[in-house]
């Protein structure tokens, strides 16, 4: 199991260029986990789309039933004091903290395009290259 964040499942669900390193991800490891908040961020996301007429409503909602059944039974509720702390410690935001969390409390890897994270925390998150083993950090 790993936990992934709020880019890639969006990189797996809506097809972009990064779509092929997500699949990657995903074959080396299908159960995917995540803090509750993925589901606003996602939302946002979807939101942004849908604004820009890249999707319509009826698609976005597809999108969203589709992440929610990957990550089915896998989503946590995050304590604030550990959130804080990694925020603290990492200079990073409380949202990407929500994740490093996840991923420490399930003693896993946190998959993320987020370079800030990557280097904040080497020992716990991968770039999707480096997990599925197709290059990068």
């Amino acid at each position: 199991m790993i936990v992934a964040d709020t880019n890639l499942i969006a990189y797996l669900m809506i097809r972009s260029e990064a779509t092929p390193s997500a699949e990657a991800v995903l074959r080396r490891d299908p159960l995917w986990a995540a803090p509750l908040l993925w589901r606003s961020e996602f939302r946002n996301v979807l939101a942004l789309y849908v604004r820009k007429g890249v999707l319509s409503v009826p698609d976005a909602v597809l999108y969203m039933d589709a992440a929610e059944e990957l990550l089915a039974g896998r989503e946590y509720q995050v304590p604030t004091a550990p959130v804080l702390q990694l925020s603290q410690a990492s200079g990073c935001s409380a949202y990407d903290c929500e994740f490093v969390q996840v991923a420490q409390e399930l003693d896993t890897v946190l998959v993320t395009s987020d370079q800030k994270v990557l280097e904040a925390f080497p020992g716990r998150a991968r770039s999707m290259e480096a997990f599925a083993g197709t290059g990068g950090s």
